[in-house]
């Protein structure tokens, strides 16, 4: 039995985790392109806006599943330079993945931006939602970002993540989960449907 039917219901049963955020200035921001359907319901509950902080994983050449790090907007970028991943990659191959990736983030920054400017976050907490959590690296670099664009709290919500995973870890000052499975295994595990959630899914749920 997996936990979650779906992102939709994920985001649903991770909104009543978020009451105690209910009333304060809170912009909700989905990981696109899967944290943005759970992020719907999270800012629907809350009665907050909904937006996006663009990140992309970097993924190990022949195992891109496999984190090495991660990238995000305004040039944010977190390694681990001590997991294995990072061990058997040469820099230039690096290079050529970060290179890659940066191309599609900037596409799709351009594509969700076009016609709906960024929410300001100054002041305010935002809440970044993704549909889980796996290494964390995507996740460390969207606390990064938003820190830079003046979020006075950041809250990380998902419906599932590791046991060992902590806000201090993320960077985040507080940590919201529905689940936290062990073994954990992938994030699409614990989905009964986990398809992939497109990017005109992801402009619609932001009105675009």
């Amino acid at each position: 039995m997996r936990p979650f039917d779906d992102r939709v219901e994920a985001g649903r049963r991770l909104a009543a985790r978020l009451d105690h955020l209910r009333g304060q200035d809170v912009v909700v921001l989905g990981l696109p392109r899967g944290g943005v359907p759970v992020a719907a319901e999270v800012a629907r509950s809350l009665g907050a806006p909904l937006d996006v902080v663009v990140v992309r994983k970097l993924g190990v050449p022949e195992q891109p599943e496999l984190a090495m790090g991660a990238i995000g907007e305004d040039g944010f970028r977190v390694l681990d330079p001590e997991g294995p991943a990072m061990t058997r990659v040469p820099p230039e191959r690096r290079a050529e993945v970060e290179r890659r990736e940066r191309a599609v983030l900037d596409a799709r920054v351009d594509a969700l931006r076009a016609h709906r400017p960024r929410l300001p976050l100054v002041g305010r907490t935002a809440v970044i939602v993704d549909d889980g959590i796996a290494t964390g690296s995507t996740v460390r670099v969207a606390c990064l970002v938003t820190r830079h664009l003046g979020a006075a709290r950041v809250v990380v919500a998902v419906p599932v993540a590791p046991r060992d995973v902590t806000a201090g870890l993320l960077g985040c000052d507080e940590l919201v989960t529905v689940a936290t499975p062990s073994p954990f295994l992938a994030v699409g595990y614990h989905y009964a449907d986990f398809s992939a959630t497109s990017d005109a899914e992801v402009l619609r749920l932001l009105g675009g």
